[in-house]
């Protein structure tokens, strides 16, 4: 079985950083394509970034192209999100979810496992 923990979270001002982490456990994280998902308060979650197994390429959302980084330490079985240029809409709880077939998507059903998530919200 495995376990994602969020960490990283916390209020920011807006055109601050932030970098959230994701412990995984029970599993190697090398097995995963792993990604990052959002979802403000009354909104539906959405994709933010991924990390594909299966060719090491990173993919973003068109919010977060250019401002986020995903990347991921296998050592440390943890993978991490660094935000940059943060924004007020960027206010959301972020999740980290793993998927195990070696096909991408951006959906959040196709992922079979998921952290608690970790609040971030950016003051203007």
């Amino acid at each position: 079985q495995v376990q994602l923990v969020e960490s990283g979270g916390g209020l920011v001002q807006a055109g601050g950083s932030l970098r959230l982490s994701c412990a995984v456990s029970g599993r190697t994280l090398s097995s995963y394509s792993m990604a990052w998902f959002r979802q403000a308060s009354g909104k539906e979650r959405e994709f933010v970034s991924l990390f594909s197994r299966s060719t090491s390429r990173t993919y973003y959302s068109d919010s977060a192209k250019g401002r986020f980084t995903i990347s991921r330490d296998n050592a440390k079985n943890t993978v991490f999100l660094q935000m940059d240029d943060l924004k007020p809409e960027d206010t959301a709880v972020y999740y980290c979810a793993a998927r195990w077939q070696y096909s991408d998507t951006y959906a959040a059903a196709g992922y079979g496992y998921w952290g608690q998530g970790t609040q971030v919200t950016v003051s203007s």
